[in-house]
């Protein structure tokens, strides 16, 4: 009975932690380029009482074990990469990324980031940045005073016209291997890790590299429908939980009250 407390109690946490992750889904389902988390549990050790296959006497052997479960542990809240819903804003200066690849930006500290939010920005200079202010890199050029318009292929050519001349400059994308084991900063903003790779360039639309649109914003992929049911079966699964725990305990009061 005194097991049962505790893997009851593991399997709650499990489920809270559940619940929490599906709650940060929900409350970024209308952030840019946001990527929703799926949180991956196992169970936990298996006390063996009998082990399978064990001599029965006779030449018999046991077909199967006796073994008792510890209840179960969260291993992983894993990104899933999947490309969201495209949003026409008219704005000439949104993008959003077709397929594999992220944008890179420079941190205050000099380091790199890596982002899927493709609502750029330009600064005082005229250099491209995020909505945070951080300058992007891959490529991208300052657009110089008296620029009329600029247009962006899908192959991430970036030309820009104006009272100078026109200007061409060519912009790269990145890729990692394992994109689930970046590191999520916050601010829509990922770092490399070692589980992740060394980040990979190349151009927008050629390799396997996902392609620009113009004009558009990649929304997230999180589909509240698939989140709301989750949420019902994690509720539920906390509950049964909670009811084993209350009936371990019934049990063990009524072990304790029989000398009376």
């Amino acid at each position: 009975m005194i097991r049962a407390l505790y893997s009851s109690a593991a399997g709650m946490q499990s489920q809270q932690t559940q619940l929490d992750v599906i709650s940060n889904n929900l409350a970024n389902v209308n952030t840019t380029g946001f990527k929703k988390s799926r949180p991956e549990f196992q169970d936990l050790l298996y006390q063996n009482e009998r082990p399978s296959g064990a001599d029965q006497g006779a030449g018999n052997l046991a077909p199967s074990g006796v073994q008792i479960g510890h209840g179960s542990q969260l291993v992983a809240t894993a990104k899933v990469f999947t490309t969201g819903e495209l949003t026409n804003t008219g704005n000439k200066f949104d993008v959003a990324i077709q397929g594999d690849g992220f944008l890179e930006v420079q941190m205050p500290d000099g380091s790199r980031a890596f982002t899927r939010d493709g609502a750029l920005k330009l600064s005082n200079t005229g250099n491209w940045v995020t909505s945070d202010g951080l300058p992007l890199l891959g490529g991208f050029q300052a657009v110089a005073a008296g620029t009329t318009d600029v247009s962006i292929s899908p192959g991430g050519t970036v030309t820009t016209q104006g009272a100078q001349g026109n200007q061409t400059f060519q912009v790269n994308l990145v890729r990692f291997i394992n994109p689930a084991g970046l590191q999520s900063l916050g601010r829509n903003l990922y770092r490399e890790t070692t589980a992740s790779g060394q980040a990979e360039q190349g151009n927008a639309a050629q390799n396997g590299f996902g392609s620009l649109a113009q004009n558009y914003l990649e929304m997230s992929n999180v589909k509240v429908v698939e989140e709301m049911v989750g949420m019902i079966v994690a509720q539920r699964a906390y509950e049964v939980n909670s009811k084993a725990v209350q009936a371990a305990d019934e049990m063990m009061g009524q072990a304790n009250n029989l000398k009376r």
